[in-house]
């Protein structure tokens, strides 16, 4: 699973994320290679909320 079919499955926008937050966007990016997806979830659960909130796929 790649990071942008990631995203899509949290049900975050890929193309407004990478927008509006490039940096934040490119580091998650390259720490999403480095790990499983459920670590990366554990890890990221209450900012990917946020950002699901942010950036909601519609």
């Amino acid at each position: 699973m790649n990071f942008e079919a990631y995203l899509l499955q949290k049900k975050i926008d890929v193309e407004q994320f990478q927008r509006v937050e490039p940096v934040r966007f490119q580091e998650w990016q390259r720490e999403f290679g480095l790990m499983h997806p459920e670590s990366f979830t554990a890890q990221k659960k209450f900012l990917l909320n946020d950002t699901r909130r942010k950036y909601l796929v519609r």
